[in-house]
């Protein structure tokens, strides 16, 4: 490695995500020098929009890109291939290093692909990037059955979504209830009843074993030997923090397989941070125990603290994690906690007239509270999350 680096930076943030935004503009608000660099062609963006107004065709491409980062330099296209965290040198793709005094790795996650028989067919999409939402668009113009695969948001939000676009949706899901490993068979059974209700058909507890046609995708094989008829294919199964830059630059790596940082979002290296899908932390919120979020708005508050951090603020994240969804205009959902395990539910509100609040507890402490459709205030709920 050349002990002349090309370029010297205060602050080098690896990601150009919501995490990696957030980030960047924070230090810019303080003056600080920064250079954000990004692997994707755009620039930072929102991810919400690509299974809802994107997709929908209601909002522009642009009307998703993040806002206030005038001034910060930024790399797109760009991989970030070697972090020497005791030099304090990164080496991009170009093999062009970066001398940095603090380094934030906000790397997000990479989308869990199906190894199943055809899953190379045409029609069959995942959703993680602008483009991915843009091309999903245009081929579901002009094809009748969907099939999503995933019982989680992506597979939910898209459903209702291509449904109120006059779709044939059908959810194959390894869970029995929708959006039952968030909220619990409770909530995930209303979440059932509500999407039925819409002509969603919902298949629970099945996996995919593979998919059949010749060029194009024409049915969804499942476990039981079931064949569903689909004309295009959305997969949601999930992601995977992606550490790759992490593991090989050293750096400690956590028990749910995100960047190990401690309350400060520190890593085990010396003025590395981390935030976002890939951060791992000591959250003050869930009594110490390392979590890891994977929710935009969290993403965006992480990059915050950690940029203020890198600036010398030493603070802990005692952010309560918020999360927000909505399946079309049939419901909204809004819910504060995250990542921790309950043993027991409180409903306030009705189920049956459709606006009520289930609280999560874990003998008498509050883990979670999800509101549907406006029924409760959830400041009482972050109060009860953030009482360490």
């Amino acid at each position: 490695m050349s002990h002349h680096p090309s370029q010297r930076v205060e602050h080098l943030i690896v990601g150009a995500g919501t995490a990696g935004a957030a980030a960047a503009r924070t230090l810019r608000d303080a003056g600080a020098e920064v250079l954000l660099v990004g692997r994707e062609l755009d620039p930072p963006y929102h991810r919400p929009p690509i299974t809802k107004g994107l997709l929908a065709g209601i909002e522009t491409r642009e009307s998703a890109f993040f806002e206030g980062l005038d001034g910060v330099e930024l790399l797109t296209r760009t991989n970030v291939m070697a972090l020497d965290t005791e030099a304090r040198v990164a080496t991009l793709q170009s093999k062009e290093e970066i001398e940095y005094g603090n380094a934030l790795l906000a790397t997000g996650a990479m989308i869990r692909r199906l190894n199943v028989d055809g899953a190379q067919l045409d029609g069959i999409h995942y959703l993680r990037a602008l483009n991915n939402a843009e091309s999903l668009r245009r081929d579901a113009e002009s094809v009748e059955h969907v099939v999503c695969v995933g019982g989680s948001y992506i597979g939910c939000e898209v459903a209702a979504t291509l449904t109120a676009l006059g779709k044939r949706c059908t959810i194959v899901m390894l869970e029995a209830e929708p959006l039952e490993r968030g909220f619990g068979a409770r909530a995930g059974h209303w979440f059932r009843e509500l999407l039925e209700s819409h002509g969603v058909e919902i298949v629970g507890e099945s996996s995919v074993t593979g998919f059949g046609g010749s060029e194009r995708v024409e049915a969804v094989q499942l476990d039981d030997g079931r064949s569903l008829p689909a004309d295009l294919v959305v997969i949601g199964a999930g992601v995977q923090p992606d550490v790759m830059l992490a593991r090989k630059s050293g750096l400690e790596i956590g028990d749910s397989g995100g960047i190990r940082c401690d309350a400060t979002l520190r890593t085990s290296a010396e003025g590395v941070y981390a935030a976002g899908d890939v951060c791992e932390y000591a959250s003050p919120v869930h009594d110490g125990r390392h979590v890891r979020i994977e929710h935009e708005d969290h993403a965006e508050r992480q990059g915050e603290t950690a940029a203020r951090n890198m600036l010398g603020a030493g603070e802990e994240h005692r952010v309560v994690p918020y999360f927000f969804s909505d399946l079309a205009d049939w419901a909204s959902l809004e819910y504060v906690g995250g990542a921790a395990e309950w043993d027991s539910e409180r409903v306030e509100g009705s189920m049956e007239e459709g606006r009520f609040s289930v609280w999560y507890l874990e003998g008498d402490r509050v883990r979670g509270v999800l509101d549907v459709n406006g029924h409760g205030d959830l400041a009482h709920g972050r109060e009860a999350l953030g009482a360490v």
